[in-house]
Order: structure tokens, then C-alpha cells, then sequence
């Protein structure tokens, strides 16, 4: 019995040596991922997901590391602006309360691991505050992660949000959240899964509002929103004091604890509800 009981120990040891041998190799490969081409970018703790910084913001969606022949073509595409946005080009994207007096913005990437920790973590209690007018919300989605991570899942992800957005803004919220949950939100050292315009829709039959619907899939397919996509994302390449993501502002404080990469934004819902109490009384 004694020795059954030794082996058995020494298999389990064997077993988390090999488990935590794997975990780090994982981490190791994503930071060589993350640095490609020049624009270096910083791997940061947030809530067991990871941030990324960029020194340099031009792997947006014009960046041929980043781009497929077919989007190539949508950057010279006439332009189709979903529903419920506004601005130049269609790229001010805000839900909420139209009297809410202070606004959150939120500059994310769909491909962005540290954006899905910050919304599996905090995202319900953005959508609370949006509905009970606390602020109302801002949305600038950039795709360098396209560039830095190779692939085009990034940019697809975002025209997918902008058919979702004709659709509602709450299909829009809800379709971001899904794309950014553990159960969709792919692995950085896998497949580029939101370049599949399959998965995306998918993903997309979990929102009440567009399961089996129609429009919603050919958007999709046929990619009506690629062109908006891009100017989305233009327009977060332009933004220069943010360098990270995800970066959070309520109004004009930036949301977050200090590092030297910058503000890494809250990963619970305490330290973020603190920091939103703390700017609102500026």
C-alpha cells in the first residue's frame, strides 16, 4: 500500500511539473508573437489574461503584414455605415442614454486577450451603468493585432460587430461581450477563428436578436461592413495618446494603475467602480 501510494505521489508531481512546463512555454510563445515587424509590444498581467501595449500604432488595418487580398479591395470599396452610428465616416459608435452627462470611452481590439479579461470581468457592469444613464458608452475598435499576431480575425470580427450594429445596439453589446467570453474568444497561439466568417456567425446564434437572421448572416458573408470596418479602425490609429489596450476613459481620466507600459485598465469590478466613482467627482 505504502509503495502504491509513493508511485502515485511521484506520477502527480511528474504531472504538475509537466502542467506547469506546458503554461509557461504557452506565455513564452505569446510574447514572441507579440513582437513582430518593428512595432514592439508589452506583455501585461490583467486578471490572467494579457494586455497588450504597442509602441507603435500603425498595424492597423491598411498594414499589408496584416492583410488578405480581399481586404485589400474593401479599403477601395464604396462605404456602408450600419445603423446607430454617426461622425465622419460612420465611426462614432455610442450606446447609451442620449442625456447621460458623462461618457466611457472604451478602445479595444477583438483579437485583444487582455480586452476579453477586462469584459468577462467588468462588461456586465458597464451594460448596468449604460442602462441606468451613469455614462454612456463610446466604442473605438482598432485591428493592429492583425498586423502583430498575423491574420485578418480582427478586422472580420469588427465588420461582423458593424452588422450586428445595424441590427441594434444591444445586439451590438451582446454579440461584443459573446465574441469576448472564455467559451468564443480564441487562444492567441491558435487559429485566427474570427477570420472565419462561420464562427463569427456561430458565435452570433448565442444573441437572441441574431440567431437565424438573414440579414445579419449575408452582411456577414458578403462582407458589407469591411470598408467601415477599416475606417474604424483608421480612426483608432489616429487616437495618439492611447497605446494600449484595453485603455478606459471615463470622460477624460484615464481608468487604470500605473505601469511602465502605461494605465493597465481594472480587471474586477471594485477597483473599477472605484476608479468611476473617483472621476466622476473631479
Amino acid at each position: 500500500m505504502s509503495n502504491r501510494n509513493n508511485q502515485a505521489n511521484k506520477q502527480a508531481a511528474r504531472e504538475r511539473l509537466r502542467a506547469e512546463r506546458e503554461r509557461q512555454a504557452k506565455k513564452d510563445k505569446i510574447r514572441r508573437q507579440l513582437i513582430v515587424g518593428g512595432a514592439i509590444v508589452g506583455v501585461l498581467a490583467i486578471a490572467g489574461g494579457i494586455g497588450v501595449a504597442v509602441s507603435s500604432m500603425d498595424g492597423g488595418s491598411n498594414s499589408a503584414a496584416g492583410d488578405s487580398t480581399d481586404w485589400a479591395k474593401a479599403a477601395k470599396a464604396p462605404l456602408t455605415k450600419p445603423h446607430n452610428t454617426s461622425g465622419k465616416n460612420g465611426t462614432t459608435v455610442v450606446v447609451g442614454k442620449k442625456d447621460a452627462k458623462n461618457t466611457l470611452n472604451l478602445f479595444e481590439d477583438p483579437r485583444c486577450p487582455g480586452c476579453a479579461a477586462f469584459e468577462q470581468n467588468v462588461g456586465a457592469t458597464v451594460e448596468k451603468d449604460i442602462k441606468d444613464g451613469k455614462y454612456k458608452a463610446s466604442y473605438h475598435l482598432g485591428t493592429f493585432l492583425d498586423a502583430n499576431l498575423k491574420g485578418t480575425g480582427s478586422k472580420n470580427a469588427l465588420s461582423a460587430l458593424g452588422a450586428a450594429l445595424d441590427v441594434s445596439p444591444d445586439a451590438f453589446l451582446k454579440y461584443k461581450y459573446a465574441l469576448y467570453s472564455k467559451e468564443f474568444h480564441p487562444d492567441e497561439t491558435g487559429p485566427d477563428k474570427f477570420a472565419d466568417d462561420s464562427y463569427l456567425i456561430k458565435v452570433a446564434d448565442t444573441i437572441p436578436a441574431l440567431k437565424g437572421n438573414a440579414a445579419f448572416q449575408k452582411a456577414v458573408k458578403s462582407g458589407t461592413y469591411d470598408r467601415w470596418a477599416m475606417e474604424m479602425s483608421n480612426a483608432f490609429s489616429a487616437v495618439k495618446d492611447v497605446t494600449s489596450t484595453p485603455t478606459i476613459k471615463l470622460n477624460d481620466t484615464v481608468l487604470g494603475t500605473d505601469s511602465p507600459q502605461g494605465k493597465v485598465a481594472p480587471s474586477s469590478v471594485a477597483a473599477f467602480n472605484s476608479m468611476v466613482d473617483k472621476a466622476l467627482k473631479k
